[in-house]
């Protein structure tokens, strides 16, 4: 007798690696997308959940300020922190070293950022349930109970534990002194083979942190074409391999035809943009401006198995150390003109970052 199957609609997602939950650093996502995280948590949340697998980030960096490391750092540490096996490659001659430079994850409750939301939402469950406990009684998040967190916060002031980066799961190159990128097209390739999503199950998958791909330093600077076809050969090996790359690059070392189709192939693109050193006009249009070290513009989301449009709450964000160790992003506020306490978003100066009003232009 033939069993009757249930039929399944077009439309209906595939829950077969779901399984891939219970692996760390792996988030399941809405239509059939896998995430790893950037990091950052506020850039997770900004972006619809982190990283996609199989993406291409692209950070523009500022020439007068390396913020663009404080991104690559937090990345790379994520990967690290959950044993994901990674390939970073620098215009330095020695680029192991700079993993001495990784933030270390936060191990203590009480030095960890907490949301402004999550902080009410505790405030008002320690007020009604105070009566139950004694006063020396803490309450747990049950979110940060986890077994590892899918994000960590991770503090600039500590450096990560050597034992995490001295193993066989990091790979490092130098781009140094290299006058064709034919051979690191060749090692990126084999590195992305091990994670090919041809295997059933989603056991783990990589990264690639590219610092200062078109770097002074390295001789195929001038090479515009070889670069692009390295970019071109890197994303199509990403689309069929469980791992993501960030890319960080100075936009003024490249000619503008080249520096737009670099852009373009871009999955997720950002730029970082310091701040002057003793901005009175910012300092009187903006609230924390004491607080800010940069600036964070989001040019590009990814859109994953949909067509559906991204609409981002902001497009500029300000980049703060939180007790100058975690890095949080905000949003851009105003300062009243009224000289009263208290802020409100912008609305009408350039520096607005609402997405009705367009993108902070650097």
């Amino acid at each position: 007798m033939v069993e009757n199957k249930a039929q399944e609609s077009s439309f209906s997602r595939n829950f077969s690696n779901v399984s891939a939950l219970e692996t760390p650093g792996i988030k399941y996502g809405p239509n059939g997308t896998f995430y790893v995280s950037s990091g950052i948590s506020d850039l997770d949340r900004i972006i619809g959940g982190g990283f996609p697998l199989g993406s291409l980030v692209m950070v523009m960096e500022d020439a007068e300020a390396p913020h663009h490391m404080l991104l690559l750092r937090n990345f790379m540490s994520q990967g690290l922190v959950h044993h994901q096996p990674l390939l970073y490659a620098s215009p330095s001659k020695d680029p192991r070293g700079f993993l001495g430079t990784l933030p270390s994850p936060s191990t203590s409750a009480k030095d960890k950022p907490i949301n402004e939301d999550q902080e009410q939402n505790s405030l008002r469950i320690a007020w009604q349930y105070k009566k139950y406990f004694g006063e020396d009684h803490q309450i747990i998040d049950v979110n940060r109970v986890n077994k590892q967190e899918f994000c960590s916060e991770f503090d600039i002031r500590k450096p990560l534990e050597r034992h995490l980066f001295s193993g066989q799961y990091v790979d490092c190159v130098s781009t140094k002194d290299t006058p064709s990128l034919s051979a690191f097209q060749d090692h990126c390739a084999t590195f992305l083979a091990q994670f090919s999503r041809s295997d059933s199950k989603l056991s783990r998958c990589g990264r690639i942190a590219i610092q200062s791909l078109c770097a002074p330093q390295c001789e195929y600077i001038n090479k515009d074409w070889d670069m692009l076809s390295f970019i071109q050969s890197l994303k199509s090996k990403l689309c069929s391999a469980n791992a993501v790359a960030v890319i960080t690059f100075p936009p003024s070392l490249l000619s503008p035809s080249i520096c737009k189709r670099w852009q373009h192939m871009a999955d997720i693109l950002l730029s970082v943009k310091a701040i002057p050193d003793e901005d009175k006009e910012l300092a009187k249009l903006l609230t924390g401006y004491q607080d800010m070290i940069g600036f964070l513009n989001i040019h590009k989301i990814a859109r994953i198995n949909t067509q559906a449009r991204v609409i981002l709450e902001a497009t500029t964000y300000s980049i703060k150390l939180h007790k100058r160790r975690f890095l949080a992003l905000e949003c851009l506020n105003q300062a009243p003109v009224d000289g009263s306490s208290g802020s409100s978003y912008s609305t009408t100066s350039s520096c607005s970052t609402s997405s009705r009003n367009g993108t902070l232009d650097f």
